[in-house]
């Protein structure tokens, strides 16, 4: 058995996340209910055409775990070259994000509502990702819960797996101590190399997210991690 069928399960099983029972607004929810069937890619277990969700031939940036969104929509309004494909499992962020994609009149963002990893698994083509956003992923302090961290192997080797060559992930922490672990656990992922010497300074166009202001506010530092895949 090769070591990606071993760690399947494990991925499979051991969430990234924990669902929280967030109230919707009525705005949320309206924007969920009449939106969702136009924006939101259906979960399947075959392999996603991007040409069928999109119309166009143009490079696809994953993110993963966009929060409430602001900071997804942002973006893509600034980069209409580019196609986004968010991922979420949190009802309130999705209904979040598709308000935004309708009042910015968005054409090149979508989002797929269900675990990222299974996503990741049986939807997305190898080597066909131009980038992953991972924007404040939960950093599960308690050495019990460090399993769950998403930025570590063998959750990189498949993030990895499914880069484009020469495409990058990009991912932004307050928590210094999962920063570290994840640089190590990113520059021992094979075909990943980082862009710079340790961590990465500051990318511009990455607009500010809620848990980033909270973070500052509570005097945390800002790490931020840039690898792209080399082959």
């Amino acid at each position: 058995m090769s070591d990606e069928q071993q760690n399947a399960p494990f991925m499979r099983t051991v969430h990234t996340y924990a669902l929280r029972a967030g109230r919707m607004t009525d705005s949320q929810k309206r924007d969920y209910e009449t939106l969702s069937c136009r924006w939101c890619v259906p979960y399947t277990e075959f392999p996603l055409n991007y040409v069928d969700v999109f119309d166009n031939i143009n490079p696809v940036t994953i993110e993963i775990g966009f929060g409430m969104g602001k900071a997804t929509a942002i973006i893509a309004e600034q980069n209409p070259e580019k196609n986004y494909l968010g991922l979420e499992v949190h009802t309130p962020g999705v209904g979040k994000l598709l308000g935004e994609i309708e009042t910015r009149q968005l054409k090149n963002l979508y989002i797929i509502e269900h675990d990222a990893m299974e996503v990741l698994e049986t939807m997305i083509p190898d080597n066909s990702v131009a980038a992953f956003h991972i924007f404040f992923p939960d950093p599960w302090p308690k050495k019990k819960h460090h399993k769950r961290r998403l930025v570590q192997r063998p959750r990189t080797d498949l993030l990895s797996k499914k880069l484009a060559p020469g495409g990058y992930l990009y991912m932004a922490t307050d928590w210094e101590p999962y920063a570290e672990f994840a640089l190590e656990q990113l520059n021992d992922t094979p075909c990943l190399k980082n862009a710079y010497e340790g961590f990465a300074p500051h990318q511009e166009w990455r607009p500010e997210t809620k848990f980033e202001n909270k973070g500052l506010a509570a005097e945390r530092v800002i790490k931020e991690l840039y690898f792209l895949k080399t082959e």
